[in-house]
């Protein structure tokens, strides 16, 4: 089979780790399932996984994407903004993962109609509840941070919000998920993917300084099947959900791109204030990277996982996610922009300053730069 036309799933290593990700009770407890949204990103590996383990699956979406692998999966077509009674009247479900609630008054309108009809509610938050990232080894009991009085309040306060209503009004079977930076196949976001693919291209690659900082990242599929699991044990409680399980460095991440894509590449080295002059967006233009200058981030990819890895979260290695997320990559239409990460001319550009005239007392020493 060509390599553009596989499936993520068609990996010897999906097949190989379904295993072990599942817990094999998954196999024979069959759950009813209802998934909010379940057609982009997280949700659409929710859904193929909960069919591969057999569990009857039910969708909750506006309809607006629609996927060969689900063709066995019933789906209910309304805005969950405009959510009612009838559509799930007479129903009930031994679990309910919401992976799409943004505003706490959305939330609040979907438990009031599952009110009485949910075994496990599942809300997928993030980690940027937490909004003050400073702290080295940021915890399920480090305090977040809520949208405050006639505030209008941003994507990190608002899950936060969304996770106070869940927990008022299910507190005795929700369960909070607050995944960190999510990779893998069907990424809308680029924020990993960039980097598999700007290897696939090859040539001259510019890379942020400090090859030392630490990164954590999950991969889709592994948080998928763990959420799963742990729907299926009817689990309790908030967990951080991020990876690797060994401490990985960029230059460990960027080495393995190298490796595992296996094109002719070379990594240009550029300082963080040789970036920070230029302008470059952390995070979105080039991502994984976060200056050391902003301090307020210095935690937020040194998060404290041992709790989820207490509960079972295994992750697959980094070179699977690697491989499975170029050759869905290349499967997408060339044409379409890419939504993260440096344009072509915007980095040729870039690598063809040798020097930033930097401000004395910010980044490196004059004279640094690119290398």
């Amino acid at each position: 089979m060509d390599r553009r036309a596989r499936s993520p799933y068609q990996s010897m290593w999906y097949y190989q780790s379904l295993g072990w990700i599942l817990n094999l009770s998954i196999w024979s407890n069959n759950m009813r399932l209802l998934v909010i949204g379940g057609t982009v990103f997280l949700g659409r590996h929710l859904v193929s996984l909960a069919l591969a383990a057999g569990h009857q699956v039910t969708t909750l979406n506006r309809g607006t994407h629609d996927h060969v692998e689900q063709h066995n999966v019933e789906k209910l077509r309304t805005d969950r903004e405009q959510i009612h009674t009838g559509i799930l009247s007479g129903r009930s479900f031994d679990a309910v993962i919401d992976t799409c609630g943004y505003q706490p008054e959305t939330v609040r309108r979907s438990l009031n109609v599952l009110a009485g009809s949910v075994g496990t509610y599942v809300f997928i938050s993030t980690v940027s509840v937490y909004g003050d990232f400073s702290a080295i080894g940021i915890s399920e009991e480090s305090p977040i941070k809520y949208t405050q009085p006639r505030e209008q309040g941003d994507y990190g306060s608002l899950k936060a919000d969304c996770e106070k209503v869940v927990t008022e009004l299910m507190p005795e079977c929700s369960l909070i998920i607050r995944p960190g930076l999510i990779a893998g196949p069907y990424d809308p976001t680029d924020r990993f993917t960039y980097w598999p693919a700007r290897f696939g291209r090859g040539g001259k690659i510019l890379t942020p300084g400090r090859p030392e900082r630490l990164i954590q990242f999950i991969d889709v599929r592994d948080l998928a099947a763990w959420v799963l699991v742990l729907a299926e044990a009817q689990a309790r409680g908030t967990y951080i959900a991020t990876g690797p399980e060994e401490r990985l460095t960029m230059g460990d991440f960027l080495d393995a791109c190298e490796q595992t894509v296996r094109t002719e590449v070379e990594l240009v080295r550029v300082e963080d204030g040789v970036l920070e002059k230029a302008g470059v967006a952390p995070w979105t233009e080039l991502p994984l990277w976060i200056p050391a200058s902003n301090r307020s981030f210095a935690g937020i990819m040194r998060l404290d996982r041992s709790k989820a890895a207490a509960a079972g979260l295994k992750c697959r290695p980094i070179t699977a996610t690697i491989a499975d997320t170029l050759a869905w990559d290349q499967t997408r239409d060339p044409s379409i922009p890419r939504v993260g990460g440096l344009s072509a001319e915007r980095e040729a550009l870039l690598l063809r300053k040798p020097k930033l005239d930097l401000t004395p007392g910010r980044g490196p020493l004059p004279g640094a730069g690119l290398r």
